[in-house]
């Protein structure tokens, strides 16, 4: 950090201010006391449009940042190895862009949108210099897994057989619920496009899911299939 850089308490945990900006989102939006008033240091406040970007803003801001951005950079200057930094880095683009998948539409607004991606393919670079072949298969799920949420189906599809093809070149660093995920998405990629396959792969990763061996692990990618969107195969 340069001298002109906010010094970050040393407890200070960067999970911690996340789940902040979360509980500020949630405030602003169901519209508890104050925390428009809160919000609005950093400028003017849409309560239906707050997203945790903006919470993460003022949180930046009330630990005397300008930037979210600078309050991850300054965590990350706290690992001293580069490996760790890339692994740092991973692991922290993807929670926060697990955090933003939930707000994020083809009608968001397109700065947005570029973020979310880029974000993406940074984390899969990130995991490429410093992760596993399961880590990379996962990163290539997420930059599809984004593009179909902003409504970019064309990038999608040219990542989501990445997942797959990692898993057939790697078997040993994947699980079985790795295997029900590139199914998964190559089948809500063929739906976004109007592939013909489309509900063939729906039904083949309802399979995979359905033999999961672990019961949490299955729940999840049961719950990952029954939510939408599913594009052209919507209401089957």
């Amino acid at each position: 950090m340069t001298s002109t850089t906010p010094a970050l308490p040393a407890e200070a945990d960067l999970g911690q201010l996340r789940t902040l900006a979360k509980d500020l989102r949630l405030a602003v939006r169901h519209g508890k006391p104050g925390a428009a008033e809160r919000a609005a240091r950093t400028g003017p406040v849409d309560p239906a449009r707050f997203s945790i970007r903006d919470a993460q803003q003022v949180i930046a801001g009330e630990h005397g940042f300008a930037r979210w951005h600078d309050v991850v950079s300054a965590f990350g200057n706290r690992q001293p190895r580069e490996r760790d930094l890339h692994r740092w880095f991973a692991v922290e683009l993807n929670n926060a862009l697990g955090d933003l998948l939930f707000d994020l539409t083809p009608s968001t607004p397109r700065a947005e949108q570029d973020r979310a991606l880029y974000q993406a393919y940074a984390a899969c670079y990130h995991w490429l210099e410093a992760g596993t072949p399961a880590n990379h298969g996962r990163a290539e799920y997420t930059i599809a897994q984004t593009a179909l949420a902003i409504g970019r189906p064309r990038i999608a599809a040219h990542h989501a057989p990445r997942y797959a093809e990692l898993i057939a070149e790697h078997p040993s660093d994947f699980t079985d619920w790795d295997s029900a995920f590139s199914v998964e998405i190559l089948a809500r990629t063929a739906a976004a496009t109007g592939a013909p396959d489309a509900g063939e792969l729906r039904a083949r990763a309802q399979h995979l899911a359905d033999r999961i061996a672990d019961a949490d692990a299955r729940e999840v990618v049961r719950d990952r299939l029954d939510r939408g969107p599913w594009f052209a195969l919507e209401g089957e």
